[in-house]
């Protein structure tokens, strides 16, 4: 386990060594300037950014150091001097904090304390203040970098916590997808949250755009792709990218994408419902290059969710004939694909290092109705320091 360095104590003369933790809602100590100074990512040997082999970030370090700095400006004094002071830093994973509780910060390793003191109303106020409005999602972001700021709301609509989540763009890390990609195949990806979907497609849209001259335009619907404000993060490359007003709309933004713009390719994060299924549909059908997640862990779960099988070409129950049911050594009554599948390839993310690829998805679906294994080919990021 790795330790770390706690900040020394300030010590007056007339104060107890040990103070009482104030009341959540009253104001701490001292409070910290409104211009913080930004924190300096330290680069030594026991202190590198790990990224795929092969890849490194899209920026230099400087510039990693202020896109880091600005969501650490965030937080109070005290807590981003606890913060800025962890090994861990490069690999930062998010910022929790609730009203009355301790913030935390989240790494590979486990969440830190990084200060004794609960967060209070001022706290939250002095963070909101410098992000972007909240979207009816309750995410917002920091302008032109890719972090988001999720918020949770009391009863009367107050901010009473915060998500601040790290965004990163990491050259490389849809690599070993290059050769789906350049074929023009449709892909979509499925994993749990937080394993890197939105990191991918956002570096093969990059790809597409930088590297094979191809018209891609990015429907947003979070901001998480090309990152907050007018003006898209440099991570996407010469990419094109339409916001979404909320995600009650995105199904229209697909259609409207497509007929106005004339995109040789859409990327599209976060397909969660029938009517962007659907939509999704259709962009296929008109010779349109897809590139897309979808909410879900594994293929299987596409195909029970009725909203989404759509996307691998629905499912239809069947009642076979007595010789047919006896040739197949099944029940008369079985599930099969009704169609076409939206997209030709799925890719299933099992973990931040190692994907499952169906070069076939049709086929994978077939498979897995039928009760059989399907075929798919493992591949693993190695990673190491740069």
């Amino acid at each position: 386990m790795l330790g770390f360095t706690l900040p020394l104590q300030l010590r007056c003369c007339h104060l107890p060594q040990q103070p009482p933790l104030p009341n959540p809602i009253s104001p701490k100590p001292f409070y910290p300037p409104l211009v913080p100074s930004l924190p300096r990512l330290r680069t030594g040997p026991s202190l590198r950014a790990s990224f795929p082999a092969g890849s490194g970030p899209v920026f230099s370090e400087d510039e990693l150091d202020v896109e880091l700095g600005r969501l650490l400006a965030l937080l109070p004094e005290e807590m981003r001097r606890r913060v800025s002071d962890h090994p861990e830093l490069p690999q930062l994973i998010e910022v929790v904090m609730d009203l009355g509780r301790k913030p935390l910060a989240r790494f590979p390793t486990g969440d830190f304390v990084i200060s004794e003191y609960p967060i209070t109303v001022q706290d939250i106020e002095h963070a909101t203040a410098q992000v972007g409005d909240f979207a009816i999602d309750n995410r917002a972001g920091i302008s032109r970098t890719l972090h988001r700021i999720s918020a949770i709301r009391n009863r009367k609509g107050t901010i009473i916590g915060l998500t601040c989540r790290v965004g990163r763009a990491i050259s490389g890390s849809a690599k070993l997808l290059q050769d789906l990609i350049q074929d023009g195949a449709s892909l979509l990806l499925i994993g749990p949250p937080g394993v890197g979907k939105t990191t991918i497609i956002r570096e093969i849209a990059r790809m597409l755009a930088n590297d094979y001259k191809k018209r891609v335009m990015i429907v947003d619907t979070s901001n998480e792709i090309g990152g907050d404000g007018d003006i898209p993060h440099a991570g996407i490359g010469n990419a094109r990218r339409m916001q979404v007003p909320n995600s009650d709309m995105q199904h229209k933004v697909l259609i409207e994408a497509v007929e106005n713009h004339m995109p040789q390719v859409i990327v599209i994060d976060e397909i969660g419902t029938k009517l962007e299924a659907m939509a999704a549909s259709t962009i296929a059908q008109r010779g349109i290059q897809l590139v897309a997640t979808a909410h879900g862990i594994t293929i299987e779960n596409l195909i029970m969710n009725p909203s989404l099988e759509m996307l691998v070409g629905g499912i239809q129950s069947v009642t076979l004939g007595d010789e047919e049911a006896s040739r197949r050594g099944v029940q008369k009554t079985v599930l099969e694909r009704k169609g076409p599948s939206t997209f030709s390839c799925g890719v299933e993310i099992i973990s931040k290092t190692e994907l499952r690829i169906h070069r076939s998805l049709e086929a994978t679906v077939d498979a897995i109705l039928s009760g059989k294994l399907p075929l798919w080919q493992n591949k693993w990021l190695r990673w190491i320091d740069i």
